[in-house]
């Protein structure tokens, strides 16, 4: 059995074997995806040299926030609902997983300072995920420069679950066509993270483009769900 160390080092390995193969110069942004994952186990990747923990759900966040002590970001993957939003700004760095503007404008009124978050695309059309399809990106946008402590910082979409390597990468193709379109329009340096890819398909979000990857299995091992 492997650790947690030699699972995050050869998953950095392959990342970066990746970037040169397709000769990108720039950096992909690892976040550690602790769905389940015990707290010991988080500070056990935190030493290893993890920076920043990714989370599902904000209930679970809240427990595992107070224990760990490190100094590490924050992420929100998983959706997040308007009724979780004061919970959650306390503990987040980043909310990756914004598609509504109502959930927007109520980070915008409980928020003390700005928030960093990613616009959730839906780039495979499956009805079961969240997010807006990728032909709303730059209406939601408009939207959301209208608030001023919500700070857009990029796109993230969640591949499509089949083991159809076409249809995973067209739907990469898809949300990088999209972000780039809008780095074109808006011109800002502040909208910049391309988030795709988890375990199963990190390796083509990153040659399609990606530069930050949410990791958990192939770093932590399989989950386990309990009831």
């Amino acid at each position: 059995m492997t650790s947690i160390k030699e699972n995050l080092e050869r998953v950095k390995e392959t990342i970066e074997n990746i970037l040169t193969k397709s000769g990108r110069n720039d950096e992909v942004t690892l976040v550690a995806v602790t769905k389940t994952v015990y707290p010991e186990k988080i500070i056990e990747a935190i030493k290893a040299g993890v920076t920043i923990i990714g989370e599902n759900r904000v209930g679970e966040a809240g427990g595992k926030y107070g224990i760990i002590t490190e100094k590490v970001k924050w992420h929100l993957i998983g959706h997040l609902q308007r009724n979780k939003v004061k919970r959650a700004l306390p503990i987040f760095d980043m909310i990756q997983s914004i598609d509504k503007i109502e959930t927007a404008m109520e980070i915008e009124k409980r928020a003390e300072k700005p928030v960093d978050i990613l616009i959730e695309i839906n780039s495979s059309g499956e009805e079961t995920k969240s997010g807006i399809k990728p032909d709303q990106l730059l209406f939601l946008v408009d939207q959301l420069k209208k608030l001023k402590k919500v700070k857009i910082k990029g796109v993230m979409t969640i591949g499509p679950f089949t083991p159809e390597e076409k249809r995973i990468r067209e739907a990469f193709i898809q949300t990088r066509k999209i972000f780039e379109e809008l780095l074109e329009r808006e011109k800002d340096p502040e909208i910049k993270y391309l988030s795709m890819g988890m375990s199963l398909d990190y390796q083509i979000a990153i040659e399609e483009g990606s530069n930050m990857v949410r990791i958990g299995s192939a770093i932590f091992g399989e989950r386990v769900y309990t009831q």
